[in-house]
């Protein structure tokens, strides 16, 4: 019996049974945990081949080892989700990490120096933002935003102004943006990065659509990371995070994380497997409820404005959506008519939708931006970017979605 699956399986395949020969883990049909800080190797000499290909100084393997080491270089439960999750992204490699900050900070760090500049868009998750505007600035790292619906023209003169001050080793792009959900030209921004020697390395966030809606690898990007915790966890039970990329670019990553010691446990890894079998599934469920609460939201008279993507009369960010996006998700923001009070009221009334930060899990969960998950961003920012007291976000799961409608319904009634 073969246990080797074809190359041309479709990721939700290969997330079930890619990586993996149970008939050398005692048959078992599903990947055990590995538990262990430690592995045994065969001879002096093969560990030692390892260690060098470990600590990248072996030109041909840097920062993967041919065999096991340490947990903290490489685990089998990490090495099987990050091949699973790379086949979802298109991607050759993948790389774990203990949360989505840990996996955006790791990359920073690793290819930005003092005196280097990184460009980022705006606004992005408020963890973000505090990274980018006080603790790279306070390394000896430049950061300059430009707003994620600028066109390539503006972010390129950006680009040009921000080369006086030291090289770009980095543009990074959350798209769509938290919360307003709006769209980057991705493949503008390449194209104007493409032109610079050397040229800057595009990293995108793409937590809020994930690969079954929208791959930045297939439009200009070299790196894409997520918040693993979100809908590639699903469940609201973990925290992680994860890099996409070339071989070269992630392995030196790798190597970063093993000296940082931000790489996910064994058992998020061993979590994360489990999650990944239905994560087709689940986001594609849960993107159609939200398009019924999306909808009714529309239509409701104290709803003043929907930002969901591909619901805009923005011929500028429909463009964007027709040619980079294959759906449209299950997270969602809207601003009720008053202010901070009015939204507070929305809030407190719901039942079914719980108030709650994150996003993605198989609950509906509801919350205030500009209070809540980016209340450490200044509010001349929060201003600019869109980002007003009626803001409120949803993130749709999989409830039934009349009764989150319902619930949406007695809610707003509160506000007449």
């Amino acid at each position: 019996m073969s246990n080797i699956l074809p190359t041309t399986v479709a990721p939700e395949t290969f997330a079930l049974h890619g990586s993996y020969d149970p008939l050398r883990s005692e048959g078992s049909v599903k990947p055990p945990l590995f538990a262990t800080s430690t592995f045994v190797a065969g001879s002096a000499g093969e560990l030692a081949r390892w260690f060098r290909q470990a600590y990248g100084l072996d030109s041909g393997h840097p920062g993967q080892p041919d065999g096991l080491i340490y947990s903290r270089l490489v685990n089998p439960n990490l090495q099987i989700c990050e091949e699973r999750w790379a086949k979802f992204e298109r991607a050759a490699q993948a790389a774990l990490f203990a949360s989505g900050m840990a996996a955006i900070s790791t990359t920073l760090l690793t290819f930005c120096r003092p005196g280097d500049q990184i460009l980022y868009s705006a606004p992005v998750y408020g963890g973000t933002d505090y990274l980018m505007t006080h603790l790279l600035p306070s390394f000896g790292i430049g950061t300059h935003a430009f707003l994620v619906t600028d066109g390539p023209v503006q972010v390129g003169e950006l680009l040009r102004k921000a080369l006086a001050a030291g090289p770009v080793r980095v543009v990074y792009v959350e798209t769509p943006a938290n919360p307003t959900l709006a769209l980057a030209d991705l493949r503008g921004i390449a194209a104007e990065c493409a032109s610079l020697d050397p040229r800057p390395i595009v990293v995108v966030d793409s937590t809020v659509l994930g690969p079954v809606f929208h791959r930045p690898l297939e439009l200009g990007a070299q790196v894409v990371v997520h918040s693993a915790t979100k809908s590639i966890g699903g469940h609201s039970d973990l925290i992680a995070g994860i890099v996409a990329g070339s071989n070269e670019l992630v392995s030196t990553i790798k190597a970063s994380r093993t000296i940082l010691g931000t790489m996910a446990d064994p058992h998020t890894a061993w979590l994360l497997l489990r999650s990944l079998e239905a994560y087709k599934v689940r986001v594609e469920a849960a993107e159609q409820k939200a398009l019924k609460v999306a909808r009714f939201l529309r239509a409701h008279p104290a709803v003043e404005k929907l930002y969901f993507p591909g619901f805009t009369e923005d011929a500028v960010q429909m463009a964007r959506f027709d040619s980079q996006c294959e759906g449209h998700g299950s997270l969602m923001s809207f601003t009720v008519r008053g202010g901070r009070a009015e939204a507070y009221r929305v809030l407190d009334a719901l039942a079914v939708v719980k108030l709650a930060v994150s996003l993605g899990g198989t609950e509906s969960l509801a919350e205030h931006p500009r209070t809540h998950t980016h209340s450490d961003v200044t509010d001349a920012d929060l201003d600019r970017f869109g980002v007003c007291e009626g803001m409120i976000r949803l993130s749709v799961g999989l409830e039934d979605a009349d009764d989150v409608i319902a619930d949406l319904k007695q809610a707003l009634g509160r506000i007449g």
